[in-house]
């Protein structure tokens, strides 16, 4: 199954104030694995950065003027994202934005029906705890060292990995047929390692005073 991992960043809060996308990024998951397929542009919004924007994600309106407009990106971005699942964290904030900008060029909203929220889904796992991305990266030992600034595909390759580690909820596999090596995967916390299994013998099996008389026999003789 192949789901989207997106992010976005703006001139300011909201979008009844005016504000615009200034960067999209997005990362395809398949089977939860990052592929090579990335969306990421630059964008400019025809208004200022918010000097608040601004603190968070660095971009100027000199870096910015340059850029390609959302209309001009935006069949490429619907196809990219077209019959997958999104995964956002804090969605109403960039579902609103991304919504704003296709109305206003005339295409058609991104349904939420289409959206995992990752804000909700570790509010819900991890009630009264720390869950913004910050949160979630140190809670699961994931490097978020780069992250100096808030920018689009950091935040999604981030993301991802928060978001495995949200819905992972599967036990260990063992599987004990033809080897004493036994391949144990523990998929939250993304480990595979190898363990020596010691299985047990023919007599070992037996009823347990069948196997006392064995070793009693063994032992005076």
């Amino acid at each position: 199954m192949k789901e989207i991992v997106l992010d976005t960043e703006t001139t300011g809060l909201s979008v009844r104030d005016g504000h615009r996308i200034v960067e999209i990024g997005c990362i395809e998951l398949d089977n939860l694995v990052p592929t090579k397929n990335i969306f990421h542009f630059y964008l400019n919004p025809e208004r200022k950065v918010s000097e608040k924007a601004f603190e968070v994600h660095g971009y100027s309106d000199e870096f910015l003027a340059t850029k390609q407009k959302f209309a001009d990106i935006a069949d490429d971005f619907i196809n990219f994202i077209k019959d997958k699942k999104i995964i956002i964290h804090n969605a109403e904030f960039d579902i609103g934005h991304l919504n704003n900008e296709l109305t206003l060029i005339g295409k058609p909203k991104i349904s939420t029906a289409n959206v995992i929220d990752t804000l909700e889904l570790a509010r819900n796992k991890f009630p009264g705890s720390g869950i913004s991305l910050d949160a979630l990266c140190k809670r699961f030992r994931i490097d978020n060292s780069r992250r100096e600034k808030h920018t689009a595909l950091i935040d999604c390759d981030l993301l991802a990995k928060v978001y495995i580690n949200l819905i992972d909820q599967k036990e260990p596999k063992l599987d004990f047929q033809n080897s004493d090596n036994v391949k144990v995967e523990i998929n939250n916390s993304n480990i595979t390692y190898f363990k020596k299994v010691v299985l047990p013998s023919k007599d070992e099996i037996k009823t347990p005073k069948e196997f006392m008389r064995t070793v009693l026999k063994k032992n005076h003789l």
